[in-house]
């Protein structure tokens, strides 16, 4: 953010304003709040999607099989995160970072709307309203996390903080979505729990619109500085046209596919996805690389960028197995009987949030404290730290699924899920918050929504690899488990070495080239 002539603003005023939620910005509060709600409404449908799709059609579901299932829900999930790299870009370039968030909001809402009222009119609607949750996702969540990055000046130790703060937010949301939907599908009762998630929504909205915003001006106008949350670039011309040919494009092709006249195969269409978001994303940077309006040192930050990007692909790609494998493997093979009481399946999902919500603020002191000593580790030793906590995790697995080979017809002890899931939360919290962070950092100027949206195609990813392999859990396929946990656990350890041997060598590359460009102004 860009400073201006300072007004006249008490001291008083002006340290609240600047340490007014926990040693965080004021306005870190009502994003965090946004946040939470927003996510509590996509975490209501995320462990439902599998397993209402999976359920005989007498029970209420659509009656698909798992492979099917889960490549729809990693479609869903992966295009979620995928529309914020257009999401970003729209944002940048076109509507500013409120605007988006809020238009974005609303699409949301409406979204699942659609879902609730699929029950009446029909399994079309059902897939309308998640494409229109993935196009609301794609313009809130580049925007609400660039709004949070722009709250700390370059420099400021407390960044990482504040994320792995916001990130609490997102994590109340999921622990209080998976134990109130949780009970609404042990009951059948599908599309109420769908429909909470609508009201999660709304809560989010009006918090953005009469707290959230009213914050950030205040803020703004406090310390002197311009919001650039309300201001887009204006590069382009003709955005609008060019997105209303999309929205009538996405409205022929839900026609089609709805009337029969286009096949869609689920499988098919997330495996060509994979390869399609790998291509655009390289492609993105090779040819930023190439740009001449960059100088070296953007250069290298995107370099950076690219290498936590890779990173983040690969972990998510273990770390999002829990809507899918690892809830078809709560649902299937686990004993859910605890101390005489019978659990719904679902509830293993509130693992991983209540797990963040006990140890985010550990993490964010930590960060905090290492940062005011210097002592602080980088982005990549961070994520590297991240990933081999989550390959101890799915090593767990591997003991779990060779569990229930050797004791044919048994079921597994829920506690091999819930130290999976512990491990894999205590990886999220030293990967996820930090690269959000990272990216509003290291963005060169003018393409922070661009570079968030790239970290969350990362995701996109990793949810589409994880989908595939969660279709592998089933009745027949028990067998090839143990192997699958094996290579996933190889792969997160050979990726946490290299991000360790590259490590230093770019961040001294980094800093040498910032000081060079200091020295030459």
């Amino acid at each position: 953010m860009s400073t201006e002539s300072q007004t006249e603003v008490s001291a008083t005023e002006l340290a609240a304003l600047e340490n007014g939620f926990m040693g965080h910005p004021k306005p870190l509060r009502p994003l965090f709040f946004t946040e939470m709600w927003e996510r509590f409404s996509y975490y209501s449908i995320r462990p439902l999607l599998v397993l209402f799709m999976v359920a005989t059609v007498g029970s209420g579901g659509f009656g698909f099989d798992e492979a099917t299932a889960s490549a729809i829900y990693g479609i869903f999930a992966g295009s979620l995160y995928l529309a914020a790299v257009p999401g970003g870009w729209l944002a940048d370039n076109w509507l500013g970072q409120e605007r988006a968030l809020w238009w974005g909001s609303i699409i949301i809402a409406l979204g699942h709307l659609c879902i609730a009222l699929s029950a009446i009119f029909g399994m079309t609607l059902f897939f309308v309203g998640l494409i229109f949750i993935v196009l609301g996702s794609g313009l809130f969540k580049t925007c609400i996390s660039v709004m949070v990055g722009a709250l700390y000046p370059k420099g400021d130790s407390r960044r990482d903080g504040g994320f792995t703060l916001f990130y609490m937010g997102i994590n109340i949301g999921a622990l209080l979505a998976a134990l109130i939907v949780g009970v609404f599908k042990e009951k059948g009762m599908w599309h109420v729990g769908f429909g909470v998630g609508g009201l999660g929504m709304l809560v989010s909205l009006l918090i953005y619109r009469f707290s959230a915003k009213k914050t950030l001006n205040h803020y703004a106008r406090a310390k002197n500085i311009k919001p650039e949350w309300e201001h887009s670039n204006n590069h382009f011309s003709n955005v609008g046209r060019w997105v209303a040919g999309f929205i009538a494009l996405l409205a022929v092709l839900v026609v089609l596919v709805a009337t029969g006249t286009m096949p869609f195969a689920p499988e098919m269409v997330a495996e060509y996805m994979t390869y399609i978001i790998a291509a655009v994303v390289l492609l993105y940077f090779v040819v930023m690389f190439l740009s001449r309006r960059l100088d070296k040192t953007d250069k290298l930050r995107l370099l950076t960028c690219l290498i936590l990007i890779i990173g983040s692909t690969l972990f998510w790609s273990s770390f999002e197995q829990q809507p899918t494998s690892f809830n078809l493997f709560a649902d299937n093979y686990t004993d859910l009987n605890v101390l005489g009481f019978e659990i719904p399946s679902i509830w293993f999902q509130s693992l991983n949030p209540l797990f963040i919500l006990l140890l985010a603020p550990i993490a964010s002191i930590i960060w905090v404290k290492l940062g005011n000593r210097g002592l602080e580790p980088n982005s990549m030793t961070k994520f590297a730290m991240g990933m081999l906590l989550a390959a101890a995790g799915f090593a767990l697995m591997i003991f779990a699924s060779k569990s229930i080979l050797t004791n044919e017809g048994g079921l597994a002890s829920p506690l091999w899920l819930v130290g999976s899931l512990f491990l894999l939360t205590l990886g999220e919290l030293a990967l996820s918050p930090v690269g959000l962070s990272a990216m509003t950092k290291l963005a060169p100027k003018g393409m922070q929504g661009q570079m968030m949206g790239l970290f969350f195609a990362s995701v996109a990813l990793g949810n589409l690899v994880a989908a595939f392999f969660g279709g592998h859990v089933s009745a027949d396929k028990i067998e090839g488990l143990p192997g699958l946990f094996t290579t996933m656990t190889a792969f997160l350890v050979a990726t946490a070495i290299l991000l360790l041997v590259l490590s230093k060598p770019i961040n001294n590359m980094l800093k040498k080239s910032e000081q060079a460009d200091q020295l030459s102004q």
